[in-house]
């Protein structure tokens, strides 16, 4: 009768149980066949389990083995089902019985030939699935026991080859038991303090509103004028991370295969800056097998795109669907698969080609032309997704030269992470967690603005030619900063405020 081992796969972030099945005999001697559409990694898994059970003292079966993946019709990739098919074969042998001992148990790990147990990427999904799937234990390789430990109500052991795995399971000597500690944020360690940047107050007010209710940010300015600087910033002033989010953050970072064994929960936002000659399934995500890309791997944290219009247009109009969605749908001929994309652009650009065409202390050399051609590299549906628009101009010499610091990073987090306690209590029934990305029938239902305030709006509407998408933006950004203020309600100084990060019109 066949084996049976559980293991797990990952489709984008969710998870599916995959059922090892080992029978033995009833054909050509020695050989050894996998299938259930295997790749070639899992297909190179005969040689490594060959060498591993046997370097392990254990004699390998001269028998036909025939190892089968269920459910058949997904197709299995990586070097992740190397443990649960030794197992399989190993349990189907009559003088290795340990069937009782895997009965609800699952199975992970890629097996070196000397039959030590290797780490695996997309551990953690496949640990918050398992207890849906019934298993009350899972055998994952050591240096993923405190990823597997994440998931709450399921025993994790980390054997460190097959020979300790199999004293487990026969009893003779018992693996122990790893416990997951309680989540601390960890602390953002940011390379520049708000308090070293001299000047462009109203630039670093603005950092602060993004922050607060993680609102997509541009800034444009003349070279040297400190837009990477604030930029790199920004991580200072964001607020800590939670459990919900950490996990949410980890779940991609594991699937991309981003973890270590020292870094098993990501514990501080992410800062990602990816260089402008990327290419489009580098930034989304993409390729044979789907994978997250940068705007992924910075959920609920920053993607900063530095030298934004050297972007190709299609590359950044890529970009559209996440910034509007918080989501990104890849579709391939196996099927579609979403990855979270709740991200907040920091973009940073030069007014034209040569960078000074608002300088007043520089000539610009571009013709109204060139300057017209590079900024049209960014497209009007792209702006009309980014809620603040600010100017970063050249820092005087008397701020240059002044000694007295500026507010420091500590105290603008504080007044940041406030805001968001507000948003997260507010949006508490509808799973969002910020301002920015809450629906526009949320809009229209939480935000009852007086008779005045849309009086303003009404005029800015009209004289800015406002789309309907910029005209719910002004409304949650003006939200934001009512929350900064720690005020109820939204009023005409919250929403000319907002009004004045928009971009400017032709």
């Amino acid at each position: 009768m066949p084996a049976k081992i559980l293991s797990g796969a990952c489709l984008g972030l969710d998870a599916l149980p995959i059922e090892v099945e080992a029978d033995t005999g009833g054909g050509q001697l020695g050989s050894f066949s996998i299938v259930g559409l295997p790749d070639l990694a899992v297909q190179e898994a005969k040689e490594r389990v060959r060498s591993a059970i046997r370097n392990s003292g254990i004699e390998f079966p001269k028998i036909k083995i025939t190892v089968n993946l269920a459910p058949a019709d997904l197709k299995k990739q990586g070097p992740s089902y190397d443990l649960p098919i030794a197992m399989s074969i190993l349990q189907s042998m009559a003088k290795t019985s340990f069937a009782q001992a895997t009965q609800k148990s699952l199975f992970l790990g890629e097996l070196a030939l000397n039959g030590d147990i290797r780490p695996v990427h997309g551990v953690l999904p496949i640990a918050l699935a398992a207890k849906r799937w019934g298993i009350d234990r899972m055998f994952v390789p050591q240096d993923n026991i405190k990823e597997a430990s994440l998931a709450p109500d399921v025993d994790i052991y980390g054997p460190k080859n097959i020979v300790e795995l199999l004293e487990h399971l026969t009893g003779k000597k018992s693996l122990q038991k790893h416990e997951a500690g309680p989540f601390e944020a960890g602390t953002i360690i940011a390379p520049i303090d708000m308090s070293s940047v001299q000047g462009q107050e109203h630039v670093k007010r603005a950092m602060e509103i993004a922050a607060a209710g993680g609102h997509n940010m541009l800034m444009s300015g003349p070279p040297g004028s400190g837009k990477t600087m604030l930029a790199r910033a920004m991580t200072s002033i964001l607020p800590d991370l939670i459990l919900e989010e950490a996990l949410e953050i980890t779940k991609i970072y594991s699937v991309a295969g981003c973890l270590s064994g020292h870094n098993s929960l990501v514990r501080t936002r992410p800062f990602r800056s990816p260089h402008h000659t990327s290419s489009g399934i580098s930034l989304v995500g993409g390729g044979t097998w789907p994978k997250p890309g940068e705007i992924s791997l910075a959920h609920r944290g920053v993607l900063f795109l530095d030298e934004f219009p050297e972007f190709s247009r299609q590359t950044l109009e890529n970009l559209r669907q996440p910034l509007e969605d918080g989501i990104v749908n890849i579709s391939r001929v196996a099927g579609t698969i979403a990855f979270p994309a709740k991200f907040m652009l920091v973009a940073a650009m030069n007014p034209c080609p040569c960078g000074y065409a608002n300088d007043h202390e520089r000539h610009c050399i571009c013709s109204a032309g060139q300057t017209l051609a590079y900024q049209k590299k960014i497209s009007g549906p792209i702006l009309d997704r980014i809620d603040i628009h600010v100017e970063v101009p050249r820092v005087s010499f008397e701020k240059l030269s002044q000694g007295t610091p500026g507010e420091c990073s500590e105290s603008i987090k504080k007044r940041v992470t406030r805001a968001r306690m507000v948003q997260r209590t507010r949006y508490a029934k509808s799973g969002f967690l910020t301002n920015a990305e809450i629906s526009t029938q949320m809009v229209k239902e939480m935000n009852k603005l007086d008779q005045a305030t849309l009086s303003l709006l009404h005029q800015a509407v009209d004289r800015l030619h406002l789309s309907a998408r910029s005209y719910y933006r002004i409304i949650k950004l003006a939200r934001t900063i009512a929350d900064l203020a720690e005020d109820q309600e939204i009023s005409q100084l919250h929403v000319a405020e907002a009004l004045q990060y928009r971009a400017k019109a032709d």
